[in-house]
């Protein structure tokens, strides 16, 4: 099947699923998740309109997407990998908003940033909502001190949470977790759901769906 027609339908499944929750399709960003896929699958997803992509991998990003983004300027980067120290400053500089902030080194170095003046993306907070060992993420008890130290301390705010769920668990159940979590922390925009459980997560109040394989088929 095209990207195109993948493309359509995820649109389509999207809208219907909002029908039934009353919400409103622009309240909802698709994130593209283009990481390991080539220029070619990229460029005929923004031949469809789609302008906002996700990549885990600063390198990826470097070598990719400025090209690219001579011909579709009005592109944003999503950056939903692991964050290392070093690349902070490159990350800020290249992506429009960082859904993968775990630990308060990042904010630090977000802070410092800030402060001479450069660009800063939108941030989440990634949540360890399975509370799973392999997995980064602030512990949810710890959701409300990490947000006023951000702020009291390096005048970081955050737009919302971010979570993968635990796999072969119902996905649900977490998806619903962080809802109330980021009700009760006055957030109102959530990262969650993805090729697999999007329609869950939409059933959650998810503002943002992260979607690679389901669009753009097995990454390369």
């Amino acid at each position: 099947m095209l990207i195109s027609d993948q493309y359509h339908q995820i649109q389509d499944s999207i809208k219907n699923k909002l029908l039934s929750t009353a919400r409103n399709p622009s309240d909802i960003e698709l994130i593209a998740v283009s990481k390991k896929q080539p220029k070619e699958k990229i460029i005929e997803l923004l031949n469809c309109g789609h302008r906002t992509f996700g990549e885990n991998q600063i390198q990826e990003i470097e070598s990719k997407w400025p090209s690219i983004k001579n011909d579709f300027p009005d592109v944003r980067i999503i950056f939903i990998g692991s964050i290392q120290s070093r690349k902070v400053k490159k990350i800020c500089e290249l992506c429009d908003e960082v859904h993968s902030v775990d630990r308060e080194k990042i904010v630090k170095l977000i802070s410092d940033i800030k402060s001479q003046g450069l660009k800063t993306p939108k941030l989440f907070l990634q949540v360890n909502i399975g509370l799973e060992k392999q997995k980064s993420g602030i512990h949810p008890n710890e959701i409300n001190n990490f947000l006023n130290m951000s702020l009291l301390k390096y005048q970081i705010t955050f737009d919302g949470l971010m979570c993968i769920p635990p796999e072969r668990k119902d996905p649900k159940i977490y998806f619903d977790q962080l809802k109330s979590l980021s009700t009760e922390n006055n957030l109102n925009k959530l990262s969650m759901g993805m090729s697999g459980d999007y329609l869950s997560a939409l059933e959650s109040g998810s503002t943002h769906i992260r979607i690679g394989s389901s669009i753009f088929g097995a990454r390369g």
